[in-house]
């Protein structure tokens, strides 16, 4: 027997799998929470399969929703796609990208302004965590595109931004010891690289804060009690940048590119990276 994913179904999946309740999808499908518990059965029933697990706070998805999630939002994007593209409505629809908070201090409000402008019926999605969060998230196809930090010689590289020491202009916290740190997650290349480059020059020093959010590493260096380790582009106006010494080695320079969640991403995420690859080497 042929089965067939009719396109409203899968809507209504993804609205339950983003809000988990299906209260909230619902409302987000325009649809009463009956006739959304008729579609996930209908779905269900189809695929032979369940779906969801009710809790007692809402409905979580079962392995087999898992990896129907995955299908089901590259089906829509594809869908959504070829109707504005057949149709002549040009792009439109969403797209969900991510971008490490650095870059998004530094380059996000002109990437978003001037896609705006030429794409005003795109609504962006934005997801800031570091790069190896993003790639996790490009994994399970929970975004369309991301930019990162890498050093694959292979990729295409947008820019280049050196890492750089950043510390509050009105203390010495970079001669303490030990030296204090505040830095992102412990497998991201700016931990990493800071702790290689002290390790080799025998500076003793301790990582006092560790955290995937840049407002909170920005918090403790402007607190006095550490320093950081930021993209140059991304250093805050109100905090400097150290200079190198044998105590505080030089960093290495990080490579940012556009990474997609699929092999052939449709037409209105390839116009984004577009924008990306004409907007961030300019800024």
């Amino acid at each position: 027997m042929t089965r067939h994913l009719d396109i409203d179904l899968l809507r209504t999946f993804v609205a339950i799998a983003e809000t988990r309740t299906l209260g909230r999808a619902a409302g987000k499908v325009g649809r009463t929470q009956a006739a959304v518990s008729m579609q996930v059965k209908k779905l269900e029933e189809m695929l032979n399969q369940p779906l969801l697990n009710r809790t007692g706070r809402g409905v979580a998805l079962t392995l087999h929703g898992e990896r129907l999630l995955g299908h089901a939002r590259t089906i829509l994007r594809h869908h959504d796609a070829a109707v504005a593209d057949v149709s002549g409505a040009g792009l439109s629809g969403t797209l969900r990208f991510g971008c490490p908070d650095d870059y998004a201090a530094a380059f996000l409000p002109q990437i978003l302004r001037s896609f705006a402008g030429l794409h005003p019926q795109v609504f962006v999605e934005v997801y800031c965590a570091p790069t190896p969060r993003l790639l996790e998230q490009l994994a399970r196809h929970a975004l369309d595109l991301a930019l990162i930090s890498t050093t694959d010689t292979g990729a295409t590289i947008l820019r280049r931004e050196p890492l750089v020491w950043v510390g509050n202009r009105h203390d010495d916290a970079a001669s303490r010891e030990p030296l204090q740190l505040a830095l992102s997650d412990p497998d991201t290349l700016d931990h990493r690289w800071a702790c290689e480059r002290l390790e080799a020059t025998g500076r003793p020093y301790r990582v006092a804060y560790a955290s995937g959010a840049m407002s909170g590493l920005l918090a403790v260096v402007r607190s006095g009690q550490a320093i950081a380790v930021l993209t140059q582009s991304a250093v805050p106006d109100d905090l400097q940048v150290l200079p190198t010494s044998r105590q505080l080695p030089k960093l290495p320079t990080v490579g940012l590119t556009v990474k997609f969640d699929l092999p052939r991403p449709p037409a209105l995420v390839v116009e984004f990276a577009e924008q990306l690859r004409r907007v961030v080497p300019a800024l």
